[in-house]
């Protein structure tokens, strides 16, 4: 991620967590990616359902680029050990504080994956959310995220596909004509297709198991799994056992 877009999300700061604020669509997409994360990892990891008590309770996770903690808080309410980390230090801030005024309990750094890969630590999950579509280089960041993983483990991300449409939705509509979205917020050719994250997975030693579109329903107001890969769309896979 670059200088100038580090800095533009390490100046919201408190206001990524203000519903109707600058991440409005952030948090409308939350829920569909935290249940559709919870759900790929109870299934995975054979956890008890989500109704049942705390189902990601004892699970390592690690949510790169977490910004101010819009998915890594509620997986840590799911019972998960949680780590966010973000290369923003007034987004980690914001997540501190946000996770001292609602209880929860996980922990952030201000870091990069780059710097955890030459730790010693390996997570069950490895999340990139809404990250990769901001990074230079996808294929040897996918790589960077498989390294920090446990045998076994899994990676989750959630990404806008390159089509024209995501152009006319993601940038146009979003960025310039309703303005949900600071303008330059995204560069549409930094945008990653399914088929250009699989490739890269395998060639991290990550077998593919999922990939789930996401489209947003305007009668109901909400975003919802599908078949159609056209704007978004969520990716899991899995590292094999040794």
């Amino acid at each position: 991620m670059s200088r100038s877009e580090v800095g533009r999300f390490d100046a919201l700061g408190d206001a990524w967590w203000d519903p109707n604020g600058p991440m409005a669509p952030l948090h409308r997409l939350n829920p569909l990616r935290v249940g559709w994360a919870r759900d790929v990892m109870i299934r995975h990891f054979r956890r008890p359902a989500p109704e049942e008590g705390l189902p990601l309770a004892g699970l390592k996770v690690l949510d790169v680029g977490c910004g101010a903690g819009l998915f890594a808080e509620p997986l840590a309410r799911l019972g998960a050990d949680a780590l966010g980390v973000d290369p923003a230090p007034r987004a980690i801030e914001a997540a501190r504080r946000h996770a001292e005024e609602t209880g929860a309990s996980l922990l952030y750094r201000a870091a990069t994956v780059e710097a955890l890969a030459g730790e010693p630590a390996r997570f069950d999950v490895v999340c990139a959310m809404e990250v990769i579509e901001h990074v230079a280089d996808p294929a040897g960041f996918v790589a960077l995220a498989a390294s920090l993983i446990s045998p076994g483990g899994l990676f989750l991300a959630a990404t806008l596909n390159r089509t024209l449409r995501s152009f006319a939705l993601a940038i146009v509509g979003a960025e310039y004509l309703l303005g949900w979205l600071e303008r330059g917020t995204h560069k549409w050719e930094q945008f990653v297709t399914p088929e250009e994250l699989s490739s890269a997975a395998r060639d991290a030693g990550l077998r593919v198991m999922e990939r789930r579109g996401v489209v947003y329903d305007p009668l109901r107001r909400r975003w919802r799994l599908s078949s159609d890969f056209g704007v978004n769309y969520f990716f899991a896979a899995k590292k094999p056992p040794p």
